[in-house]
């Protein structure tokens, strides 16, 4: 935590050094990284008070000062896409992957999914939020400045509302906005399996209006998918939710393209999350969108599926961001260093294209593009001076590193 006034001094390179535009990078502006050399930043009460060029410093009586020499200063990383809260973990389903399983035959045996929320149900408010409470100190010290957590290992009203109150105790106790989530349509239960029409009725009737007065939750998501949510069933939870003023941001297109992205846009939705397998149609509706594109290269990496294609997404104007999709099954890493390194070396981005999706871009993805993503007069100082490097591109480059040597919020 840093004093009523601090300054840092010396900076080598201050990074994303930009008023907030109007709309997502897009196309070639998403090539371009400002940035000012040998600088300074003033922070007061929380907020960025001044920046500049050391030249231009003045006096910093009454200023706490931390030397930047050497050290790089970014925004925080924004991690839009989270299961932060969960119960146990997911090791024996992971060991079973390593034999050959796959996803979907873990799932077909009482795995993925169903499994953490049958853990969920018999583990207690007080577990869950210790628990979660402890990651989200990992990522914060992993320079994320603000998260979203999702819902959707309840299933049942009571887990789902259980989950959305340890949700809320974390955005009480967190230094760090957090956004929430409302996601029962993540998979079907096992007693609605021969009827998931019937779960569906269940969302919309019985849990969507308990969780809209708790007054937490202000998105809504649905993970649209080949065997867990179809179209029809989408756009009914979809529908009921926009009465409630609940946002989508959808699951979709990451095993299958059966006309998710374009169900998603057709309800405003704020984002559309996985994308590893698209069709044409798909960029042709997000291109006439104001939805954006959230990749999850991490979870790619763990459960060995294609890459979302970001290049052609840049290429076609789709503004893209990156998240870390944390959860106990398919990516166990709350680390965005490492998000932006794949996005980097698997695929195929610049330096300055992935750190401009994890900060600038990621804060449209959670609507807080006017308090975070870039260096500006007023925003959050949620900050990462990173340990001694010459380039950002050193990020990606030493993948296996942790780069920061201190976050400051």
């Amino acid at each position: 935590m840093t004093a009523t006034k601090t300054v840092l001094t010396h900076i080598a390179q201050l990074l994303q050094v930009r008023e907030t535009p109007d709309k997502p990078l897009v196309g070639t502006d998403f090539n371009e990284l400002p940035l000012l050399e040998n600088a300074f930043l003033k922070i007061s009460d929380g907020r960025i008070e001044a920046f500049g060029h050391m030249e231009n410093l003045g006096s910093i009586e009454g200023y706490t000062e931390i030397d930047c020499s050497h050290r790089l200063v970014l925004p925080s990383y924004i991690d839009s896409h989270t299961h932060l809260v969960y119960a146990g973990d997911r090791t024996l389903e992971f060991a079973d992957r390593i034999q050959g399983l796959t996803y979907a035959e873990i799932a077909e045996k009482g795995g993925g999914i169903l499994n953490s929320a049958a853990l969920l149900a018999k583990t207690d408010e007080e577990t869950l939020y210790h628990a979660a409470f402890e990651r989200l100190q990992q990522a914060i010290q992993l320079g994320t400045g603000a998260i979203e957590i999702k819902t959707g290992y309840g299933l049942s009203t009571e887990a789902e509302l259980k989950m959305l109150r340890v949700i809320e105790r974390l955005r009480s106790a967190s230094p760090i906005p957090i956004k929430a989530t409302y996601l029962a349509a993540h998979a079907v239960p096992t007693a609605f399996k021969s009827n998931p029409d019937a779960y569906v009725d269940l969302i919309i009737n019985e849990t969507l209006p308990q969780v809209a007065a708790l007054e937490i939750a202000e998105y809504i998501d649905v993970f649209l998918e080949t065997n867990y949510f179809n179209i029809a069933q989408t756009e009914r939870i979809l529908a009921a939710a926009a009465q409630y003023q609940l946002k989508p941001k959808i699951h979709v297109n990451q095993f299958t393209t059966i006309g998710g992205i374009t169900t998603a846009v057709k309800h405003g939705a704020l984002s559309v999350d996985h994308l590893e397998v698209m069709a044409p149609e798909d960029y042709d509706a997000l291109a006439n969108s104001k939805t954006v594109a959230v990749a999850l290269p991490s979870c790619s990496f763990f459960i060995q599926i294609p890459y979302t294609p970001a290049k052609e997404l840049i290429q076609r104007n789709i503004p893209l961001v990156l998240a870390t999709d944390f959860n106990p099954g398919t990516s166990p890493s709350l680390n965005m260093n490492f998000v932006v390194a794949l996005a980097c070396i698997q695929m195929k981005l610049t330096a300055e294209q992935a750190l401009n999706a994890a900060t600038l871009n990621a804060a449209f993805a959670l609507e807080l593009q006017h308090e975070l993503g870039s260096i500006a007069v007023g925003k959050r100082a949620q900050l990462i001076i990173t340990k001694p490097m010459r380039s950002y591109w050193e990020i990606p480059y030493y993948f296996g590193n942790n780069p920061i040597e201190r976050v400051i919020f």
